[in-house]
């Protein structure tokens, strides 16, 4: 090496996304979006995930600067699809852990071995469990620091939806829709093997056609041998689409989102049940879980509510309650009542 060489820019090899790595990514997509790789992609599933990120951003967040929407809308997907979410606590802010591992003991992590995705290559650092953020949902008692995300829990009606949509999805891609067969006797013999395999695909047009100009008994043939055949599969006897509606209301249910909400004749009032369904008996309840793993790793009490900003509650029920007791509390001064009575009683109501 000459010295020359001390002035001369280096080569930087940076690693990219072909050949062996692309091999290792494509092995591992199924434990990233969600361990399964199913029902993961189907439109139910991923409008539920949507309403969960949705109502954790919009969420109002009390003792920390370091759950921003962001973060929150990512803990969401996370949650929805594998069940469980690990962050990096940083001084800028929490970072994403794509992969990780962890010791135990007492049931409890005390260490993780965490991977963090960059740009030009992942970085894998160890860290103690006061360091990590770890949140999980439909933990096992047999593995208490693992969480399970709902398609996971609802495995065979996520099977069941992704076979069925698989199933007809080849079907309207395959099999010969509006396809005819026509009489038409006179013609050479036809190999029933090719023709079979030119069903494929053939939608709306003529598949076959018979001739009938011919004579048969001293007579031309009747005319009902010009009715067409029908190919079309009769999907309808299947009851694919029953069972197509039941498992998206299954899928549905698993995620805590009424399957009202989805359906075509949905009204208002249902809608806003579904919705208050969704952030009272299954977004706040891993809110709260969150706010505590935080009070606990980020040293003082944290505080997330999604009931209000989603304005998931019963507006219309509250102001009914409210003009009620109004009412009887005018009615109570009026016969003659101490208002310090009626103040006790009114005190004893939880109306909101």
């Amino acid at each position: 090496m000459g010295i020359l060489d001390f002035f001369r820019r280096p080569v930087e090899k940076r690693s990219a996304m072909s050949g062996f790595t692309a091999e290792i990514m494509s092995a591992r997509e199924s434990y990233i979006s969600g361990r399964r790789g199913i029902a993961e992609l189907t439109a139910t599933a991923q409008s539920c995930v949507s309403l969960w990120e949705g109502a954790f951003s919009l969420a109002d967040v009390t003792g920390t600067d370091l759950l921003d929407r962001r973060s929150l809308a990512l803990l969401a997907r996370s949650l929805a699809l594998r069940g469980e979410a690990v962050f990096k606590i940083a001084e800028s802010g929490l970072v994403p852990c794509s992969d990780w591992d962890l010791r135990t003991r007492n049931g409890k992590p005390v260490a993780y071995r965490v991977s963090i995705s960059e740009a030009g290559g992942g970085t894998t650092e160890t860290l103690l469990a006061g360091e990590v953020l770890h949140l999980r949902i439909g933990a096992d008692p047999v593995a208490p620091w693992l969480g399970t995300a709902p398609l996971r829990r609802a495995s065979l009606t996520a099977g069941l939806l992704n076979a069925l949509e698989t199933a007809l999805a080849e079907v309207y891609e395959n099999a010969p829709l509006g396809s005819q067969i026509v009489p038409y006797p006179e013609g050479p013999e036809t190999d029933m093997t090719s023709l079979g395999r030119s069903f494929r695909g053939q939608r709306g047009r003529v598949l076959l056609r018979e001739s009938v100009n011919v004579s048969a008994a001293g007579g031309p043939a009747p005319a009902v041998d010009w009715k067409p055949a029908d190919v079309t599969p009769d999907i309808e006897r299947s009851m694919s689409v029953e069972s197509l509606a039941a498992a998206r209301d299954g899928i549905a249910g698993a995620f805590g989102v009424l399957p009202g909400l989805f359906n075509a004749s949905t009204t208002g009032p249902l809608v806003r049940e579904a919705q208050r369904h969704l952030a009272q008996w299954t977004l706040q309840p891993i809110a709260m879980l969150l706010a505590e793993e935080a009070s606990e790793k980020l040293g003082g009490t944290v505080g997330i509510d999604v009931m209000g900003p989603t304005q998931a509650f019963d507006a219309g029920g509250s102001a009914r309650a409210l003009a009620t007791i109004v009412q009887a509390y005018a009615q109570a001064k009026e016969a003659g009542l101490a208002p310090a009575v009626v103040d006790a009683a009114l005190a004893k109501l939880d109306w909101k």
